[in-house]
Order: structure tokens, then sequence, then C-alpha cells
């Protein structure tokens, strides 16, 4: 196929709506991509096993999770960026004394570091997930992980800003920041992927709403914001669709010319 194409879409506000659901239009211009040969992949921020459901609906095998630091190919790891863990050790410690609790992440399960809170219940509650974190202090030992949850209200995070430089801050919830390896990013792990696939620049497209898609919409030529997206992201996209609650990936693919 000569005009084969890769398309990246990042899951939660943009292939999920507002309530969480996957609207028809959507599953079906994915399929519909499929059918006319181009390759369809996700890049989100959330974990493997938060997503494992939606990649079995729309059979996505190919996908970038944990802003890029685990890249998967056709079901096959090809790339992974761990945090440094003897940092987050000390992160933790300092965290516990302001009252905010982690939840440590690897590609198979998640635990806190309390055993409940409400920011933990707050947030991760919106995500619309069967799974919980399970309380294990400890589960940083021993293990990679790929991303690590603070939990604080906005603007607290400053202080570990400032501390902890192994790691970047990006917030997704009132109450939750992803902590994640300094300069790593969903950009990166496209760029992983790219590498593998051999596609253009021209032939890759990406879509997004949320902070943590900012890199990679100002790094993909054909990059869509949605319309419910932040002001920020729909800045450095080169197209704005519709919202997500509006068939706004029905529209961005056909405004882009895949569909």
């Amino acid at each position: 196929m000569t005009n084969q194409s890769v398309i990246f879409f990042d899951i939660d506000g943009t292939l999920l709506d507002s309530n969480k659901e996957l609207p028809s239009s959507t599953k079906e211009a994915i399929y519909k991509l499929k059918e006319l040969g181009h390759i369809v992949a996700i890049a989100t921020g959330r974990a493997p096993f938060m997503f494992e459901d939606l990649r079995k609906e729309l059979d996505i095998h190919t996908y970038v999770s944990y802003n890029g630091q685990y890249v998967v190919l056709n079901g096959e790891v090809i790339h992974t960026n761990p945090l440094n863990i003897p940092s987050l050790e000390k992160l933790t410690e300092a965290a516990l004394t302001n009252n905010h609790p982690v939840v440590f992440m690897d590609h198979e399960d998640m635990k806190a570091n309390v055993p409940e809170h409400a920011y933990i219940t707050e947030s991760i509650g919106t995500l619309n997930i069967r799974q919980f974190p399970t309380h294990d202090p400890k589960y940083y030992k021993g293990r990679e992980l790929y991303q690590t949850l603070l939990f604080c209200p906005e603007g607290e995070e400053s202080q570990y800003e400032q501390e902890f430089h192994d790691f970047d801050f990006i917030r997704w919830h009132p109450v939750s920041v992803d902590i994640l390896p300094k300069g790593g990013s969903k950009a990166i792990g496209i760029e992983k992927l790219i590498e593998k696939l051999g596609f253009p620049a021209e032939r890759q497209f990406a879509f997004g709403d949320g902070l943590n898609d900012l890199q990679m919409l100002a790094t993909i030529t054909n990059s869509v914001a949605m319309g419910n997206g932040e002001e920020e992201v729909k800045k450095v996209a080169k197209f704005v669709t519709k919202s997500v609650d509006d068939n706004g990936i029905l529209h961005g693919l056909q405004m882009v010319g895949l569909l």
C-alpha cells in the first residue's frame, strides 16, 4: 500500500468520550482505517493492564503506554525506560511526611504505599477501570517501574519538582500527578516504533487532548487536537477537530484525508 500511514491515538478524551465510553463512530472509523491497510496504534499515559479490553475491542496490538516508557510493537516489547528506584524511594519518603500517597506501577500491576486514601479513590475512580491499587509499600523493590502516581492538590508538586531532578511531573487530575523518567514522553516512545516501522513524517498522524500529548502533537507532522482538548494542546497541533463527544475522531480523520 503506497499511501499506508500509521495513526496514534490517545485514550482518555480522545478515543474514549467524557463518559469513558468508546463512541460507535470512533470504533467504526478505527476498523475502516485497518481495512484500508493503515496501522493503528495507541499512545497513552495508562498502564498496559488499564486498556487491555480496549485493545481487544479494537484489535490493536501496537501501543505506547506509560507516556512512552513501555512500548509494544505487534505484541512484542521493543522499548522500556524505567524510573530511577533510589530517587523514587527518597521521593516516597518525602511524600509520606506530607500525607501525599504514591502508587507504584509496572507493566502488570499497581500498588499503593498506604492502605487507603481519598485522593487515590477519587482520581483512580475517574478512569472507569476494573483494577484498583492494593497496598504494598515495598512494591518498588526488585522490579522495574515505568510510572508512579503522586497524589497531591494542584501546585503542591512543585516541591518535588525542585528536589527530584530524575523525574518529570505531569498532572492528569486535580489531585494526581504522573511521575515519569526525566525526558520521557509519548514522542520518544513513538520514535522507537517509527524506527522499526520506517514511516516517513508525512505518513505519521496523532490524535490527543491532554498535557501529556503536547510533545507528541508538536513532533508528529499530521497532529490533531481534540475539540475538548487543553488550549495549549490545540496551539501546538496542526489541526483541531470536534469534541470527542461530537464524533471528533471520525471528523478529524476525514479532515486529514484518511477517511
